[in-house]
């Protein structure tokens, strides 16, 4: 069916559909160049190799995702699974943390040992991540809190790389540790070592004390405890006992043995809790004591006199002859063979004044003889006691002391004339071969020597019921011994007293003294390894 078109109005006339037709053409002209401008800026946009984010459509370097980097997180959180709070235990008795599951480490504060410990805590969290940097923010000691600050990477969507930083908070939580406890509880030793030493004179101590410091084998003792006749040292392990007697045999003549005391067993796990006690005992013969010696083990030493003089006490027995200045050494094994007491103790030394002295020739010596002392003078000296200066009795002895005295000197010794020898082995000897006084050692102004003595002995802390006269006149002795023996002074830390002016190394009046050379720095550290007020945390 044919339809037909409507004519256009009257109004709407030839010259009305061209300007219409014109101002549709400039409409369509002006959308055209904006969709070219739009166009164009974008391609300006992906020339410059950026693209648009597809979440916010921001311009932003090409990445797998497609995403910038805040769209991204919005999307993951690399940090999940992580923990932002953990709890490390600290003890404040011993100031060590908690390793697990059972083991304490002693570590300072922002230290490396400690953020060790910090990141095994979240070890396993951290095992989908990778670990880029790790360090400390700083915390107020006091606060008992820890910070980390730690930066990690993580492979998030279509194989894009996301790094992330943030900051776990470790809570510092007070827990006595096993040891703490069993010495709060009072039983906390494993194993104990007793020394002992069958003598009034503790000279042989006081010289062990010294190596034990410089070696450092008290630190792994729980308690030091001194009794009459020796000390007790107490420890956690029996490894550690045993470290301690081994070093007393290299260091002193002893002998030893143990034993051990069952506490528990569990039958179900065949496991047994001992108590081991190790007894170690020392020689009964200090520095500067009369021996007399069994003719056979003065046969042995080189055909030496039996009455001899201990020079020293070390790993080994040093003897000298004063008559002939032949030296010979006695091990531990060789006394326990032949053992031999000391003739006189020290509260028995008598002072002498030396009348006249000349230095002696030797003796020829026989077979078989020992070396002889290079560092001693055979002499031949009248010696009167100072209490008997109102009487005309002298004594005369062969001493190993010409290169110390002079007439007019006083100097130490034992008379053996007017005592009584209660030995097994003096009373079998010739009289003849006994000699009437035996010279120790040169007698100098105690007060003197302490006034001018510029340094000190470390000591190990112990418990004691306390130092009376008689131990504090044994460790004056073992200071003057300290100065007057170069050999055993090698073996001992002496430390510069601060509080006494240093001197001259030279003396006029020939008193012995230890030279600046041989003196140590007192290291005194007023402040915690951990710098400032960080013992301030750990005692809280």
């Amino acid at each position: 069916m044919a339809t037909s078109r409507s004519p256009p109005p009257a109004f709407f006339s030839h010259r009305s559909r061209e300007s219409c037709a014109f101002s549709l053409s400039l409409l369509f002209q002006d959308v055209g160049t904006r969709g070219v401008d739009l166009t164009v800026k974008r391609k300006k946009v992906l020339m410059r190799g950026n693209i648009l984010c597809c979440q916010c459509g921001i311009a932003i370097p090409p990445n797998p995702a497609n995403m910038c980097v805040a769209c991204l997180r919005t999307q993951v959180d690399i940090t999940e699974g992580i923990p932002k709070q953990v709890i490390v235990h600290f003890c404040k008795q011993c100031g060590r943390y908690l390793q697990p599951p059972g083991t304490w480490i002693q570590c300072a504060l922002e230290s490396r040992e400690l953020l060790t410990l910090c990141l095994k805590k979240i070890k396993a969290s951290l095992s989908k991540v990778r670990l880029i940097e790790a360090g400390f923010v700083w915390t107020e000691p006091h606060s008992k809190r820890l910070k980390v600050k730690l930066t990690v990477q993580k492979e998030v969507i279509n194989g894009a790389v996301l790094q992330q930083i943030f900051i776990i908070e470790y809570v510092v939580q007070s827990q006595m540790c096993d040891d703490c406890h069993r010495v709060e509880a009072k039983d906390f030793w494993k194993a104990v070592v007793q020394i002992r030493q069958k003598t009034l004179h503790k000279k042989t101590f006081y010289y062990l004390e010294q190596l034990i410091l410089k070696h450092r084998l008290h630190q792994n003792t729980l308690r030091i405890k001194e009794i009459h006749d020796g000390l007790d040292f107490y420890y956690a392990s029996k490894q550690h006992a045993q470290k301690m007697v081994d070093f007393l045999q290299c260091t002193v003549p002893c002998r030893s043995k143990s034993s051990q005391r069952l506490i528990s067993h569990d039958i179900h796990s065949n496991t047994y809790n001992y108590k081991s006690t190790f007894s170690v005992e020392i020689v009964p013969v200090c520095k500067d004591n009369v021996v007399c010696l069994s003719s056979k083990l003065a046969q042995s030493l080189g055909n030496m006199s039996q009455i001899c003089i201990c020079l020293r006490i070390t790993s080994a027995i040093h003897l000298i002859d004063p008559n002939t200045l032949q030296i010979a050494e006695v091990d531990g094994n060789t006394y326990w063979r032949h053992p031999f007491n000391s003739l006189f103790q020290p509260k028995q030394l008598e002072e002498f004044i030396v009348m006249d002295i000349s230095k002696a020739h030797g003796r020829k010596q026989g077979a078989g003889a020992g070396m002889k002392s290079n560092k001693h003078t055979l002499a031949e000296a009248w010696v009167q006691k100072t209490s008997e200066l109102n009487t005309n009795t002298q004594y005369f002895c062969r001493t190993h002391l010409g290169h110390l005295l002079n007439p007019g000197d006083l100097v130490l010794g034992f008379d053996l004339v007017n005592c009584n020898l209660n030995d097994e082995f003096a009373n079998k000897m010739n009289p003849h071969n006994v000699p009437d006084v035996v010279l120790i050692k040169k007698s100098y102004d105690r007060t003197k020597r302490q006034r001018r003595r510029n340094w000190k002995l470390k000591e190990l802390e112990r418990d004691r019921e306390g130092m009376d006269t008689d131990d504090e006149r044994q460790y004056q002795d073992f200071l003057e011994d300290l100065e007057e023996d170069e050999a055993i002074r090698k073996n001992v830390n002496i430390y510069k007293n601060a509080v006494i002016p240093v001197e001259s190394d030279t003396d006029d009046e020939g008193i012995p003294r230890i030279s600046l050379a041989e003196m140590l720095e007192d290291l005194q550290i007023s402040q915690d390894a951990t710098g400032g007020e960080g013992a301030d945390m750990l005692t809280e």
